[in-house]
């Protein structure tokens, strides 16, 4: 349900019923270094890797790395009632998987083309977009410093953000500025 809202927030998510499974982003040679028997996984492409994660091929030997983190049952047994869990490491799963440094650039990329004529109108417009709900002021201070933090932060070197435009197999849009 994460990956899917975030793609859904992106406007990244394929909506298609039915179909075989797809192989969306996974870090290179997982398989490889799991299975041990020679297969290679192959990474989908253009809408397959924005497909819900239901139809995620799955192999029990080697489940996809962000069900795992996220407590998705390995499918060895029967599971009767999931487990929760909250881990530094579904942080780390968030601000680091491709597929989601992919969905958030496009998220911003939406704000700027659709969230109004300034940044306290495109803040609101992101808040809602991503959590359905309209952000306090409070909350609102907070995404204001933080906007300011990473606007200094991409326009202090150009690298970083060609380095984080570059995530994901959907461009950029080159007519929006890089450091926004």
């Amino acid at each position: 349900m994460i990956r899917d809202s975030a793609l859904f927030s992106a406007g990244l998510l394929q909506e298609k019923l039915g179909g075989p499974s797809v192989k969306p982003y996974q870090p290179a040679g997982l398989w490889e270094e799991q299975a041990m028997t020679g297969q290679k996984y192959v990474q989908g492409t253009g809408a397959d890797l924005y497909r819900r994660s239901l139809y995620t091929f799955w192999k029990r030997t080697v489940a996809p790395p962000m069900m795992v983190n996220f407590d998705a049952a390995t499918r060895e047994s029967c599971t009767v009632r999931e487990t929760r869990t909250n881990t530094p490491l579904q942080a780390l799963n968030l601000m680091n998987d491709v597929t989601f440094l992919e969905a958030a650039r496009l998220v911003g990329q939406r704000v700027l083309l659709e969230g109004g004529p300034d940044d306290l109108a495109r803040l609101r417009y992101a808040y809602i977009l991503v959590l359905g709900t309209s952000p306090s002021e409070s909350e609102i201070n907070i995404l204001r410093q933080s906007l300011q933090f990473h606007r200094e932060y991409f326009s202090e070197d150009p690298g970083r953000g060609e380095k984080y435009l570059n995530q994901g197999e959907k461009p950029s849009d080159p007519a929006l500025p890089a450091p926004e």
